[in-house]
């Protein structure tokens, strides 16, 4: 019989999976990635999985352990640690001067600009980053980007499956110097993959990352496109957002015309309502682990909701370690950002969702415990801190909601 991956098993069961696809990348032959129902990217065994593989998955899978953020304020390189924001050395708004990449990116095109400075500065000399899949327009695929025009053709948030690492060896096995973009999830996979695999410091001098709201399926984006009145077979390009801010969804289809549905509509109606589970209990979703992440620096209406109409991109820019606050500073200085200092608690009411997941991980973790369910290794993402700025009645809606998805099945579904 086959020797499948303990931890892997484990991690589908409990329907803890990101997708990162770091798993088929540390066991080739043995592991490759695939898209499971409703339409997420999931490990698929092919073949025995050797113990040197098992020990790199165990270490590393995020659907098993997260990296930790630093233990307290002034610890390691994070002179800050906020309990739901994460570990930073300075906080800003902003965004990219270039007006086409302001114009291009899902907010103010700050993590595009950031990139394009760390390839014209020579930090690296290309990007591990995703792309819309030309054949599946609304999927995504892996790309390593050299250039500037790929990078802006690159832009924009991807809200689909995708599976960054399992690419990862290709650049490891490879000589230069890289900067990885991905979700937290995927960030956080590569970190604890430096600690067993050394080639991943060298190779890979940053890691940027942006405020997740979650991974949706192949078939939210069907329903998107049923929504929008277009057949998935007639589309040749699609955006889930960006040209402008937030920018509208657009599909572009065979005879040239455009079908567009607006953001709130899009994620808010469609997206947003089968978002994974590992999506649901992530304790990281703000990027903490990477050296810088980013995120739509939203303005509020009177309630404190975000405000959604169309206006010029602004960036939420949080350096979080030393090569981040330095790749900062010389993009600011070299006229590639313009940005001006934010307090830390403003974040709450740019990001009033983030905030809200954050302080209900802990009673969502709490009713998979009561319902006998595996759970990933989250120490030190300081979800009980976060917990104590929620509601009991709050979190026990969360927790008895949870064991009911558990015992119905539809962890994935709003």
């Amino acid at each position: 019989m086959t020797a499948g991956s303990p931890t892997v098993a484990r991690v589908l069961r409990g329907e803890l999976c990101a997708g990162c696809g770091l798993c088929a990348a540390v066991a080739p032959g043995a592991i490759e990635m695939g898209t499971a129902a409703p339409g997420y990217s999931r490990p698929r065994q092919i073949g025995p999985v050797g113990a040197d593989a098992e020990r790199v998955i165990a270490a590393a899978c995020p659907g098993a352990v997260v990296e930790p953020w630093p233990p307290a304020p002034g610890a390691g390189d994070a002179p800050h640690v906020h309990p739901v924001w994460g570990p930073w050395r300075s906080i800003s708004t902003g965004y990219a001067t270039d007006e086409q990449v302001r114009w291009r990116a899902s907010s103010g095109g700050a993590l595009t600009a950031l990139l394009i400075h760390a390839l014209r500065s020579g930090v690296v000399d290309r990007v591990v980053h995703v792309s819309a899949d030309p054949r599946h327009p609304t999927r995504n695929v892996m790309t390593v980007s050299a250039t500037e025009t790929d990078l802006i053709d690159g832009a924009g948030s991807r809200y689909s499956a995708s599976s960054p690492l399992a690419v990862i060896e290709e650049v490891l096995a490879g000589a230069g110097a890289a900067a990885f973009v991905g979700k937290p999830c995927d960030v956080s996979a590569l970190r604890r993959l430096a600690r067993v695999d050394p080639r991943v410091g060298r190779r890979f001098p940053l890691a940027l990352s942006f405020f997740c709201a979650g991974v949706s399926s192949h078939d939210a984006a069907g329903r998107l496109l049923g929504a929008m009145g277009v057949a998935p077979e007639a589309v040749t390009a699609f955006r889930y957002r960006g040209e402008g801010w937030p920018g509208n969804a657009a599909a572009r289809l065979a005879d040239g015309s455009v079908r567009e549905l607006r953001y709130a509509e899009s994620w808010g109606e469609h997206l947003s309502g089968e978002v994974q589970f590992r999506c649901k209990i992530c304790p990281d979703a703000v990027g903490g682990v990477a050296d810088i992440a980013c995120a739509d620096a939203w303005y509020g209406d009177a309630d404190g909701y975000p405000n959604f109409e169309e206006q010029d991109g602004r960036s939420l820019i949080m350096a979080r370690t030393p090569a981040g606050e330095r790749l900062l500073a010389s993009a600011l200085a070299a006229g590639a950002l313009a940005a001006e200092p934010l307090e830390v608690d403003k974040i709450d009411l740019m990001q009033p969702g983030q905030a809200r997941r954050k302080r209900l991980v802990r009673a969502r973790l709490a009713a998979l415990a009561l319902t006998l369910q595996p759970r990933p290794d989250m120490r030190g993402t300081r979800i009980e801190a976060a917990s104590l700025r929620a509601g009991l009645g709050e979190q026990a809606r969360n927790l008895v909601g949870t064991v009911r998805r558990v015992v119905n099945g539809r962890r994935s579904r709003r």
